[in-house]
């Protein structure tokens, strides 16, 4: 294959997927792994459940930039 025709690669992994639980109507909910407040997941959930601050502030670290 051709150096030109190549795709360039991707700089950054995609980052990866937070809970996949739905989130709970009624409590009792997850605590947040950082801040130890009550997420939007049930406490059922598995995994490291974040509150939606930590959740962005987590997906501005690890956003690319360039």
């Amino acid at each position: 294959m051709d150096e030109r025709t190549k795709e360039p690669e991707a700089y950054c992994e995609p980052p990866a997927a937070g809970p996949a639980a739905a989130p709970a109507e009624e409590g009792p909910f997850a605590e947040c792994v950082l801040c130890r407040e009550p997420t939007e997941y049930p406490a059922s959930v598995k995994g490291a459940p974040l509150c939606p601050v930590c959740a962005w502030r987590e997906a501005e670290r690890t956003a690319c930039s360039g």
